[in-house]
């Protein structure tokens, strides 16, 4: 019997002192620069938003929208049902839509048919939403 409460001793004892150890642990990322990612994702996510959005206003834009019979009001408020993956390629093709327009290049037909490929993604993207 002596040599269980022993046993049982010991195996309290490593409780109490390996449970506070265990606790002491520290994280990967401090709560701080888990906030600071997370702020950093949504400034990219609102900055995509922004240029997509930007260039719908564009006349030229709401041009081809209107021959193709786009309404870019619902685009726009369909922009809010993307994911960051989605909107981070619509993202890249309004940059470059947009670097093309506002360097006052004339529009070309590749520059047309971004404008174009840009619209019936989103329309597709909220035809499946």
């Amino acid at each position: 019997m002596t040599w269980i409460r022993r046993a049982v001793s010991l195996a309290l004892a490593a409780s109490v002192t390996v449970t506070p150890l265990f606790a002491q642990q520290t994280h990967v990322l401090e709560p701080s620069e888990l906030r600071a990612l997370v702020e950093a994702q949504d400034a990219r996510r609102d900055g995509n938003r922004e240029v997509v959005a930007r260039v719908l206003q564009r006349p030229r834009v709401q041009q081809v929208a209107e021959r193709l019979g786009v309404d870019v009001v619902r685009v726009q408020q369909a922009l809010m049902t993307l994911d960051h993956n989605e909107m981070q390629t619509l993202a890249d093709q309004a940059r470059q839509v947009e670097s093309e327009l506002a360097g006052g290049q004339s529009v070309t037909l590749s520059t047309t048919f971004i404008i174009i490929a840009l619209l019936v993604v989103i329309l597709i993207i909220v035809a499946v939403d």
